[in-house]
């Protein structure tokens, strides 16, 4: 029988372990599962999060390394992370008698080994859906499977869809200060990488004649390459300039003082929470109409989606006369944290106490 509506739930949350719970730096699912523990024991349930030793959170913190990996890995402390994640899953399900649902975060990889739990397993997936996880959600039908968009999930074939429950992510709206003024530069926000694509950012912007601000940094030797010999000559301190990685209040400055927020990428993004922070503040949304976009971007109300650099510099001054009030007011019904954990608690609840059917899957 499942859990009453009301009852406190015993919740695991499975972490990956490339960053600290919250992220001290890049980690959109760390900044998910954050969020997700937090206001799960604000709520008054009893959550474990197995996560890196260097977390902070108000649950029970069982470390499933010292460190965040990156860092680690940084200082040759570790070299491969499948060992770390995997003796992270195992450690949860040893305990999953304690329990009564786990949420792991490592996506389809962790699949095979979740069906061994004996309390049951929801699995969320993070990233574009590749072969590989294909094959495995065909592997095993019906096991539960959140996904962040519909357009992350497309390509699986209806008879392999019976688990899958999408959930748009959610930002703790009230940590942005919004602004209603109109803004003085375009901005881009994220990681200096070719399938993020800071080049098309800056095109845009001069095709529409204004300056662009970018933040964010490489964030390996790729990414160096690419930021050194195609973004680096471009930048010449007044049109274009870069100010590096921001914190928490300087990001909330960065967006709420831009006239539009540009998010042209080169690959099927999932989601892209940097787009909800832009409309947290108030500030319009300009993207190419790859992956989750148009699912995430309300066009005409939070911004426009177009396929090329020249359509989106046409529309900047329609993105500039929308209202920012109503931007944020969007925002804040479509994308709050707190709608994000009602349906997690959703799916929580209708999978607590059936551990005993669940088991049937594997």
């Amino acid at each position: 029988m499942a859990a009453a509506p009301t009852a406190p739930l015993r919740i695991a949350q499975i972490a990956p372990l490339w960053a600290s719970v919250p992220p001290s730096r890049y980690g959109g699912t760390e900044a998910i599962v954050h969020l997700l523990t937090e206001e799960l024991v604000r709520r008054g349930h009893e959550v474990t999060l197995f996560a890196s030793g260097d977390s902070r959170t108000s649950a029970r913190l069982r470390p499933g390394c010292e460190e965040n990996l990156v860092d680690a890995m940084a200082k040759g402390a570790a070299w491969f992370y499948e060992g770390y994640a995997n003796a992270n899953l195992a450690q949860a399900i040893r305990d999953s008698s304690s329990f009564d649902v786990i949420n792991c975060h490592l996506g389809c990889g962790a699949i095979p080994v979740g069906t061994l739990s004996k309390t049951p397993v929801v699995h969320r997936i993070n990233s574009a859906l590749t072969p590989d996880d294909l094959w495995m959600l065909g592997r095993h039908p019906g096991v539960p499977i959140i996904a962040q968009t519909r357009s992350q999930i497309a390509s699986v074939p209806p008879p392999h869809r019976a688990g899958l429950r999408v959930i748009h992510n959610g930002i703790d709206i009230e940590a942005f200060e919004p602004s209603f003024r109109p803004g003085a530069y375009l901005a881009y926000l994220g990681r200096m990488s070719p399938l993020k694509n800071p080049l098309d950012a800056i095109r845009i912007a001069r095709e529409a004649g204004l300056p662009i601000l970018l933040a964010g940094a490489p964030e390996n030797q790729e990414e160096e390459a690419y930021f050194a010999g195609q973004i680096q000559p471009l930048l010449d301190g007044r049109d274009a300039a870069c100010i590096g990685r921001v914190g928490h209040a300087e990001k909330n400055e960065f967006l709420k003082n831009a006239a539009a927020l540009l998010f042209p990428v080169q690959w099927e993004e999932p989601f892209g929470n940097v787009m909800v922070e832009a409309m947290a503040c108030g500030t319009p949304v300009l993207a190419y109409d790859r992956g989750a976009v148009s699912e995430v971007v309300d066009y005409g109300t939070t911004g426009f989606h177009a396929d090329s650099a020249g359509a989106l510099a046409r529309l900047v001054p329609r993105a500039l006369a929308l209202g920012r009030a109503a931007i944020r007011a969007r925002a804040l019904e479509r994308f709050s944290h707190t709608r994000m954990v009602d349906e997690y608690l959703e799916v929580y609840r209708s999978l607590a106490g059936a551990a005993e059917s669940y088991a049937h899957l594997a």
